[in-house]
C-alpha cells in the first residue's frame, strides 16, 4: 500500500499536482495503511489544488473519510469524529450533490451519538440514490436506526447469483449471514466443503443464508462442481475480484459472519477457523427476534382490523 501511496504521488507530480484521480487513489492508500495523518496531509494538497467546487467537495470529502475511518471502528476517537464532521459536512455544502459525503458524515454523527443529525444525513443520502445503489438501503436501516451505524460493517453487496436470486447483503431482514470466499482449485477450501453442505443443511429452515464468492476464472468449471456438490445455497463468481477487494481478502478460504442486525462479528481464514458455536448462538438471536416479531405483529393485528 505504501508503494501505491508513493507510485500515485509520482504520477501526481508528473501531472503538475493537478492530477484528481492521483491524489485520491493517494488518500485511500495512506488511509488503508492506517495513515491518517499522511491521508489528510494529501487531501489538504488535494483541496489546494482542486479548481472546481465538485473538486474542492471530494478532496473535502477524501479528507473526512481519512479522519472517519481513522477514528476507529470500536473505541472511538471523539476529537477525530470531530474534526471528520466538520470536513464531510463542508464537502457537503460546498457541493450539494455529493450524496456520499452526507452518508459519510451520518456515520460520523452517529459515532458522536448525534442520532437526529445522523438520521437527517442518512436520509439525504437515501432519498437521492439510485434504486441500483448498493448503499441506498444501507442509508434507509442507518436513518431508522442510527446505533447499527455504530458497529463495524461488511461492505455492501448487491449481486445476482447463479440461481439468478438478486442478493442483497442489506436486505436480509434479520438473517445471520456467512460470506465464503473459495474457489474449485483451492484445496483448503474443498477440505471445508463438507462443513459448509453441513451448515446450509441444519439451518436451512432458519434466519441464516450463505453466499459463497468464488475465484474462479472457467465458468463452466465452476457451475460443474457445484452441480457434482449440490451446493444449494447462493453461488456467485467475482471475476474481477471487485467483492474481494471491498473485502480486502488477499487468501482463501476466507469467511466473514454477520448477525442479523447487520453487524460484522467475525472474520477468519483458513480451513477449520470456523466456529460452529459461535454461529449457533448468532442463529439462536436471530430465531428469538423472529419469533418476538410474529407475537408482536400476531397482537396488533386485532387492532388494526377493527
Amino acid at each position: 500500500m505504501l508503494f501505491a501511496a508513493d507510485a500515485w504521488r509520482k504520477a501526481n507530480k508528473i501531472a503538475g499536482n493537478q492530477c484528481m484521480e492521483c491524489y485520491e487513489h493517494a488518500i485511500r492508500a495512506y488511509a488503508d495503511l492506517g495513515d491518517t495523518k499522511d491521508a489528510v496531509k494529501e487531501a489538504a494538497a488535494m483541496e489546494a489544488a482542486a479548481v472546481t467546487p465538485a473538486d474542492k467537495s471530494d478532496a473535502e470529502m477524501q479528507q473526512g473519510r481519512a479522519l472517519l475511518f481513522g477514528a476507529g471502528d470500536e473505541k472511538f476517537k471523539p476529537a477525530m469524529l470531530e474534526q471528520a464532521h466538520a470536513a464531510l459536512s463542508k464537502a457537503y455544502s460546498t457541493d450539494p450533490t455529493n450524496r456520499p459525503a452526507a452518508f459519510l458524515d451520518g456515520m460520523a454523527l452517529a459515532r458522536l451519538d448525534r442520532n437526529a443529525e445522523a438520521s437527517t444525513a442518512f436520509r439525504a443520502f437515501a432519498e437521492h440514490a439510485p434504486e441500483s445503489s448498493a448503499m441506498r438501503l444501507r442509508a434507509k436501516h442507518f436513518a431508522e436506526n442510527p446505533e447499527l451505524a455504530r458497529h463495524k460493517s461488511a461492505p455492501p453487496v448487491v449481486v445476482t447469483t447463479l440461481a439468478g436470486k438478486k442478493f442483497n447483503l442489506d436486505d436480509m431482514h434479520g438473517r445471520v449471514v456467512l460470506v465464503d470466499f473459495w474457489a474449485t482449485w483451492c484445496g483448503p477450501c474443498n477440505q471445508e466443503l463438507p462443513h459448509m453442505q453441513k451448515l446450509a443443511k441444519k439451518y436451512e429452515n432458519d434466519p441464516f443464508e450463505v453466499i459463497s464468492i468464488s475465484w474462479d476464472s472457467d465458468e463452466t468449471k465452476w457451475k460443474d462442481f457445484i452441480a457434482a456438490h449440490n451446493m444449494t445455497w447462493n453461488q456467485y463468481r467475482d471475476t474481477a475480484h471487485t467483492l474481494s477487494t471491498a473485502f480486502h481478502v488477499d487468501a482463501i478460504p476466507h469467511y466473514f459472519t454477520i448477525d442479523s442486525d447487520g453487524v460484522l462479528t467475525a472474520e477468519t481464514v483458513g480451513s477449520g477457523s470456523m466456529a460452529d458455536s459461535r454461529i449457533d448462538k448468532l442463529v439462536q438471536r436471530a430465531r428469538e427476534a423472529q419469533r418476538e416479531r410474529g407475537t408482536a405483529m400476531a397482537v396488533a393485528q386485532p387492532a388494526a382490523t377493527q
